[in-house]
C-alpha cells in the first residue's frame, strides 16, 4: 500500500492499493457514509432528442458517500450516491466506483479510529515474503503466507522407499522437492522459508537442498508438525520455533490472539464472547483487545445490522483497546466465527 497524502484529522486519506492484499485491507475500513473519491468509467447521454441521442463511455472523477460494499478475492466494489463531479453528472444519482490495484482512491471519514488507522499504516510496511514446505515421505505441499492467512500453492508426489529395504531404483523426491521450494523462492522473492515435517523427512530435504540449492538453506528454519497439508500449515503457525520467521505475519498474531481468548474462556478467566457480553464489557471500558471475524463484519454490513457491532468496536478503541480484525481463512479465525465472530481479552474479569 502507498499513502500519498494523508491527514487523519481531517478525516482524510489519499492511497494506492498495490496488489489484492491491499485491496482487502481497504475493504475494511470503508464504511457506509464514508465519502470515496477515484476516477471511473460512467456512461454519457449526448444529444438533444432520443432519436439524436448516442451513449459514450467517458472517464470522471467522482466523490460518492457509501451506501455498500461488495469486496471478492479480485475486485472491490463501492456503490453509493454521487455528491461531487462534473455538471454532466447529476449529483444524487448513483454509481459503482471499482477500487483497483495502481490507482489511487481517496477516503474521508468523519473519525477514524485508532484501529483502522494501525491497519493502514501497517499495510505500506515492507514484510518479508515467507515460504511454507509442508512434507512427509512421499508428498509435500507448498504454502505462501498472506496478510489475511495463507495461499496455498500446490502439492507433489514422490516415491520414497521406507528405511531399511533396498531401493530398486533412485528416487528423486527431495530433488524435485528443493527444486519447486527453488523455483517459488524465486517467484515469491522468498526471505524465509519453513520446512516442516513429523519425523526425520524435512532433515532429508535439506540434505537435498545443501546439494542444489545450498543458498536457500540459510534462510530456512525446520519446524515440527503432526499434521500435513492445510492442517500442518495451521498447526506450524502455532509453533514457537518459527516465531522469528513469521513474527511480521499477521496471521500468525491473530491466531496467538485467539488461543489466548480460548484458554481464557476454558479457566474462566479474564474474557468474554457473543454480542451480548463483549457489548457489556465495551461499554464498561474493560476490552484490553478486542477480536472481531471478517466475517462477522461482512454479514452485519449485509444485513445492515453493523451499527451494534461498529459500536462496539468504536466503543474499545475510545477506551485504549486494540482492535484485531481476525480473518475467517485461518484455524483461529474459524474458531472465534464458532464463538460468534467476536471476543474479547479483558482488563478486568465481568461479574
Amino acid at each position: 500500500m502507498k499513502i500519498i497524502f494523508k491527514d487523519y484529522k481531517a478525516g482524510e486519506l489519499k492511497i494506492q492499493p498495490e496488489n489484492k492484499d491491499d485491496l482487502w485491507c481497504i475493504s475494511r475500513i470503508i464504511e457506509q457514509g464514508d465519502l470515496v473519491s477515484g476516477k471511473t468509467t460512467r456512461k454519457i447521454k449526448v444529444g438533444d432528442s432520443e432519436q439524436k441521442a448516442t451513449i459514450i463511455k467517458k472517464t470522471v472523477t467522482l466523490t460518492i458517500e457509501v451506501e455498500k460494499l461488495e469486496y471478492s478475492s479480485d475486485a472491490l466494489r463501492v456503490a453509493g450516491v454521487v455528491r461531487e463531479g462534473p455538471e454532466d453528472i447529476p449529483h444524487g444519482s448513483h454509481h459503482t466506483l471499482e477500487v483497483e490495484e495502481n490507482t489511487p482512491v481517496k477516503i474521508i471519514k468523519k473519525k477514524w479510529p485508532k484501529y483502522m488507522i494501525e491497519s493502514i499504516e501497517e499495510s505500506t510496511k515492507y514484510r518479508a515474503s515467507v515460504l511454507i514446505c509442508i512434507l512427509d515421505r512421499c508428498e509435500a505441499g507448498f504454502a505462501l503466507m498472506k496478510p489475511y492467512g495463507f495461499e496455498w500453492l500446490s502439492d507433489i508426489k514422490g516415491d520414497v522407499c521406507k528405511k531399511g529395504f533396498e531401493e530398486k531404483k533412485e528416487s528423486t523426491f527431495y530433488a524435485d522437492t528443493a527444486d519447486m521450494i527453488a523455483d517459488y523462492a524465486k517467484r515469491y522473492c522468498a526471505e524465509r522459508i519453513v520446512i516442516a515435517s513429523a519425523a526425520f523427512w524435512k532433515d532429508e530435504l535439506v540434505k537435498a537442498m545443501q546439494k542444489k540449492h545450498p543458498q536457500l538453506v540459510k534462510i530456512s528454519t525446520l519446524a515440527t508438525c503432526n499434521e500435513t497439508g492445510r492442517e500442518g500449515v495451521n498447526e506450524i503457525l502455532k509453533r514457537s520455533e518459527i516465531k522469528t520467521a513469521l513474527q511480521e505475519q499477521r496471521a500468525s498474531r491473530e491466531i496467538q490472539f485467539v488461543e489466548e481468548l480460548m484458554k481464557d474462556i476454558s479457566k474462566d478467566g479474564n474474557a468474554a464472547y457473543g454480542m451480548k457480553a463483549v457489548k457489556e464489557a465495551a461499554e464498561a471500558g474493560a476490552v484490553a483487545v478486542l477480536l472481531v471475524t471478517g466475517k462477522l463484519i461482512e454479514k452485519k454490513k449485509a444485513d445492515n445490522t453493523f451499527l451494534e457491532l461498529d459500536s462496539i468496536m468504536k466503543m474499545a478503541d475510545a477506551a485504549k483497546g486494540d482492535v484485531v480484525i481476525v480473518s475467517s481463512e485461518h484455524e483461529g479465525g474459524q474458531q472465534l466465527d464458532g464463538l460468534g465472530g467476536i471476543g474479547a481479552l479483558l482488563r478486568y474479569k465481568m461479574r
